[in-house]
């Protein structure tokens, strides 16, 4: 805020830090979110942007490419660099030691890092004057605090150091989360001329509160907020957080229920929602990114193939692979939800009487000793059979090109027998590599020796509900308790390979502020499921219509029961186990698209306007009515006109990937009628041409509305979208249309056949013109109402 007789600075070239605790330093979710969003902000500011966080010894050297700050001479530096170089070494001279460079991300933002432990003989003072100025207690043996009031009078120093020097131009200063916001109240305090945002990305008391197995968002109107954060031993923490949302000059959060949270717990009502977003990188063509599901499929399927071959085995291209992933918080990240919901799943698919497989896992770090010798063993004897298959094949191939090269003329010698290519000594070796990976036991349901097997909620949810990986058990379980990298001896990916091979996420969170892995899911083209008590799912939901069509499914964990909401999600994972292959890959094109929505490019405006509303409310004067106001808003995503990879009776648009209806499929529809095949200039002259109203003006990559149509979904023996008019009616399609219809589709392109050849699962036929899930033709003739 603007100190009292301080000169006027420019809001227009404004100078922008930004605090976290996570800069160049990965603990958790914030780590990608200044990550991600620092090449959109490095090409707003430039070198105007520089970001400070806590100096890590053992991440710092393989983050940040440091900078020698006191070569250049400084009649060449600007006078912001020259205000910059003199703080810098006015903390340096008093003791401060510190790391000065770039973070090697793209975009390549300067960062300040500093070392808290150079200044701990300053701890008991700073704990004082903390009492003394804002009434916060700071007990002696809570090192994370400790670390954080280190860190907030660093940060409040150098930014009245700064200030002080650079009066030309304003400084914003946001901070992110409690463990930096110490430093808002003391620039408040102190009267610092910086202009601050304070970002909660959940808060401390919610998070406790979650966890504690309470109604929490039914009660939050009710907590004693001082009483329970005593309780639970953080009334400091709690205090630094709500001392930094209030003397904020403007305080947000990351989504709509945080922000709900906030209010109450916080006692103040956020300024605004800040979405966090991601990195999107389109591929130039749809099918390279189904191309890299193939690729990472298969291996996870060299994975599974390792842990559950020998024991048993079923067909990997009937299985499907499901996984959630995140911090241990077995409660707030919905896992005893998820599990239960697997053992439902189990159960339905039994009795469907399936050959679905489901393989489900648990990526969640936990204490652990070693990997599993089980694990450890199927791996290893698979690669060994593997490696001897190769040989013996190559072994194969020199034989049968040698005894075809030397053949002579005789009739019947031209192609030499099967059996004599396969040596006694091959034989030998190949049932020695068989019966070495035959195994008695189950299929081990973990990949590692836990520290507390005994305790572990995971493990003793899985013993409840019986999922031991039986071969009648149609969902198997593998827990994962280490995160993924690609030199794990057992699940040898990075988690970006393991996710775009995965089917589908689960993530039924009951406290998770936004939820970064099933954003991370949308955008790499993976359905998943997530819960209305997620900033994520809310956010989805509010721009999305009918959100299940394009793979965003939402668990209602706030109205429904937790016995409705797990019945919810083990028909949501039923509901995507019956849906064919082209189903499948019609659905993951539509969520790709979706990834538009989560891109920075287009979030980072939200982080523009609350900057912009800070520079207003500590500098009124230096802006008029007729600046620039930012517009609001995302444009909600219309509900898809057909089920994925399914036709259907619907009039109005759709998406060139979807498959047509059958109305539509009799017509033939070319190129030509999608809006994305023509220009501008031949759109145009057509309206002109015929008058039509808006639906006639250009929407890339859908089709165009057929003149005439009215009807919204209709049943068998109901007027058909665009149907061909009769005498001033519309044609009236009765059964024995729809049967001559589906008897010519069923010959039409691959004969209605699956392109794996076989096929729907439902019963009925794939590809271009099988059977309508929701309201389409039976196999026998008959119609299905929706």
């Amino acid at each position: 805020m603007s100190s009292a007789g301080s000169p006027q600075r420019s809001v227009h070239d404004a100078l922008l830090v930004e605090c976290a605790w996570e800069v160049a330093n990965k603990v958790g979710g914030i780590y990608t979110v200044i990550k991600t969003k620092a090449p959109v902000t490095c090409q707003e500011y430039g070198d105007r942007y520089l970001l400070i966080g806590p100096l890590s010894y053992k991440s710092a050297p393989m983050e940040v490419d440091a900078i020698d700050w006191e070569a250049p001479p400084k009649e060449a530096l600007s006078n912001t660099d020259k205000a910059l170089r003199d703080t810098l070494a006015s903390m340096r001279d008093r003791g401060v030691k510190f790391l000065y460079g770039r973070w090697l991300i793209e975009g390549g933002p300067k960062v300040l890092l500093f070392d808290t432990g150079s200044v701990w003989n300053r701890l008991d003072e700073w704990k004082t004057d903390l009492w003394n100025l804002a009434g916060i207690p700071s007990p002696p043996n809570d090192t994370e605090t400790n670390e954080t009031i280190l860190l907030g009078y660093l940060v409040a120093w150098f930014l009245g150091e700064f200030s002080s020097r650079e009066r030309s131009r304003a400084i914003i200063a946001h901070f992110h989360e409690w463990q930096v916001g110490l430093a808002i109240p003391l620039c408040r305090k102190r009267h610092i001329d910086v202009t601050t945002i304070f970002t909660t990305h959940a808060t401390l008391l919610g998070r406790y509160l979650c966890a504690g197995s309470v109604d929490f968002y039914n009660n939050l109107a009710y907590f004693d907020v001082d009483h329970e954060a005593g309780k639970r031993g953080i009334y400091h923490r709690y205090c630094i957080e709500r001392s930094s949302a209030h003397c904020a000059d403007v305080f947000t959060t990351v989504s709509h229920i945080t922000a709900y949270e906030s209010e109450h717990l916080l006692k103040r009502k956020p300024d605004g929602v800040l979405p966090n977003g991601l990195n999107v990188t389109k591929f130039s063509a749809m099918h390279e990114f189904q191309n890299l599901h193939a690729l990472s499929k298969q291996k996870i399927n060299d994975f599974v193939r390792g842990h559950f071959y020998g024991h048993y085995d079923f067909d990997l291209d009937n299985t499907l692979y499901f996984f959630t992933a995140g911090r241990y918080e077995y409660r707030n990240k919905g896992v005893d939800m998820f599990i239960e919901s697997l053992a439902r799943l189990n159960y339905r698919l039994q009795q469907m009487g399936t050959k679905m497989t489901v393989v489900a896992f648990i990526i969640m770090p936990a204490a652990t000793h070693s990997y599993t010798i089980e694990a450890l063993k199927g791996q290893a004897v698979t690669k060994q059979l593997r490696d001897t298959v190769t040989e013996i094949q190559n072994r194969i191939g020199a034989r049968l090109f040698e005894r075809t090269a030397r053949y002579t003329g005789e009739s019947g010698t031209e192609v030499p027998d099967a059996a004599s290519l396969l040596s006694d000594e091959d034989r030998i070796l190949l049932k020695r590599r068989v019966f070495a990976l035959r195994r008695n036991s189950l299929p081990p349901v973990t990949t590692h020796n836990m520290a507390d097997d005994a305790a572990d909620p995971i493990l003793n949810q899985i013993r409840r509900v019986q999922l031991f990986n039986r071969g009648t058990d149609r969902v198997k379980i593998i827990f994962h308790p280490e995160f993924l990298n690609a030199n794990n001896p057992i699940l040898g990916l990075d988690y970006e390979e393991f996710v775009r091979g995965c089917h589908l996420g689960v993530f039924p969170s009951y406290y998770e502020p936004w939820g970064y892995t099933p954003a991370e899911c949308t955008v790499m083209g993976v359905p998943s499921i997530t819960t209305n008590l997620s900033g994520f799912g809310c956010y989805m939901d509010e721009l999305i219509e009918n959100s299940d069509d394009y793979g965003i499914y939402i668990v209602d964990r706030r109205q429904k029961s937790v016995e409705d909401s797990v019945n919810q999600l083990a028909d949501q994972m039923v509901s995507f186990c019956t849906k064919t292959r082209r189903q499948r890959i019609n659905q993951r094109n539509r969520t790709e698209r979706l990834s538009d929505l989560l891109d920075w490019k287009k979030l980072g405006l939200e982080y523009a306007k609350a900057r912009q509303l800070a520079l207003r409310r500590a500098y009124p004067d230096s802006f008029t009515d007729d600046d620039f106001d930012f517009e609001s808003g995302q444009v909600r995503v219309p509900r898809p006109m057909s089920a994925p990879g399914s036709p259907r009776f619907l009039s109005g648009m759709m998406t060139p990937g979807d498959l047509g209806t059958l109305t539509e499929e009799m017509q033939s529809l070319g190129t030509s009628d999608y809006m994305g095949a023509q220009t501008w200039e031949s759109m145009m002259s057509r309206n002109n041409k015929n008058d039509e109203e808006e639906d006639a003006y250009p929407f890339p990559l859908v089709m165009k509305k057929r003149g005439g149509s009215s009807s919204s979904g209709l049943a068998s023996g109901q007027t058909t979208p665009g149907g061909v008019k009769s005498a001033g009616k519309q044609k009236v399609l009765n059964e024995e249309d729809l049967q001559r219809a589906d008897e010519a589709l069923s010959h039409h392109t691959n004969g209605g056949v699956d392109t794996n050849g076989g096929v729907d699962t439902n019963g009925g036929v794939d590809t271009n013109g099988g059977v309508d899930t929701n309201g389409g033709v039976d196999t026998n003739g008959g119609t299905i109402g929706r």
